[in-house]
């Protein structure tokens, strides 16, 4: 509980209804979705307190659409305006479970449509994914383990950055397999390949407990942060000439899966997705220019 109400602009102790309401919703979270939602909550707050509203009682749909107005208005794209009232809309809707309020404002409030078909994500194609993973291992162990565990086994920065070595000691069925801790808490089981764990390998060295990847130069375990400044350093070592995040390695992993002929249910896996058409946006994503119907048209009517 402390470490939620710290990321609110209120104390504990003689919590009002609707601090007592946002407490009671983060306490749900934990880390990285814990202050995204915190400070959403943070900018409602001090929105309902710019125009005189408590941000609880009282408040009407209306209310909730001059918010959504003017979040636009500060310059947020949609899909960043939508993002925005995840926290603030389900801090209503439980507020409304609780029966702190007779009926949710936010449930019909209108947002901006966002077309979400395809992933905007620059991937890698399979040349640059092999061009990256060789380049990561010519840098440090550590790079190269994490290049490794995000390219092919689609994990995400956080999650890479909490692979401990005791994660992946366990052999099930012949594989050796890494246990890990995803996205909502989703306790996940994914087996590791011989060049994986030949790499994962170099990285542990001698150690046989503890974090797996360290910062190179301290010795120390590296955060989701340290994940996007190692990933673009690899890009730029391997000459990749546009940005490259960590995201950009888990995108690369689920699209070349699918080019491999990887079932879309089993990319789902590979991903962690809880609904197919997340993994579908990747599908889309990938065939939507190499196999368009304008090609086919176009050698259909070619000697016209």
């Amino acid at each position: 509980m402390s470490g939620t109400t710290a990321l609110l602009p209120f104390r504990p102790t003689d919590m009002s209804p609707a601090q007592l309401a946002a407490v009671s919703y983060l306490v749900r979270y934990s880390g990285h979705t814990h202050r995204l939602y915190a400070f959403q909550l943070r900018r409602w707050f001090a929105w309902c307190e710019d125009h005189g509203l408590d941000p609880l009682q009282g408040i009407q749909r209306a209310h909730i659409e001059l918010y959504v107005r003017q979040l636009g208005d500060s310059g947020l794209m949609d899909s960043s305006v939508v993002t925005m009232m995840h926290a603030v809309r389900g801090f209503f809707r439980f507020a409304h479970i609780d029966g702190l309020i007779v009926s949710d404002p936010a449930v019909y409030a209108r947002l901006p449509k966002v077309h979400r078909d395809e992933s905007r994500t620059q991937g890698l194609d399979r040349l640059e994914l092999i061009r990256f993973l060789q380049v990561a291992q010519t840098l440090t162990v550590h790079h190269g383990a994490l290049a490794f565990l995000l390219g092919i086994n689609a994990l995400r920065a956080s999650e890479a950055a909490a692979v401990r070595i005791e994660d992946y000691a366990e052999t099930l069925r012949g594989h050796r397999v890494l246990h890990l801790i995803g996205k909502g808490n989703k306790p996940a089981t994914m087996p590791i390949t011989v060049p994986v764990l030949r790499v994962l390998e170099a990285c542990r060295g001698q150690r046989t407990t503890g974090p797996l990847i360290l910062r190179p130069v301290s010795g120390n375990p590296i955060d989701r942060r340290d994940a996007y400044r190692m990933v673009a350093r690899i890009a730029k070592v391997a000459g990749i000439p546009r940005h490259i995040s960590p995201h950009s390695l888990r995108h690369a992993a689920i699209t070349n899966a699918l080019d491999a002929g990887v079932p879309l249910r089993d990319a789902q896996i590979l991903a962690r997705h809880a609904d197919p058409r997340t993994t579908e946006h990747y599908d889309r994503a990938r065939g939507n220019l190499d196999r368009h119907g304008v090609h086919f048209l176009t050698a259909y009517v070619a000697g016209v």
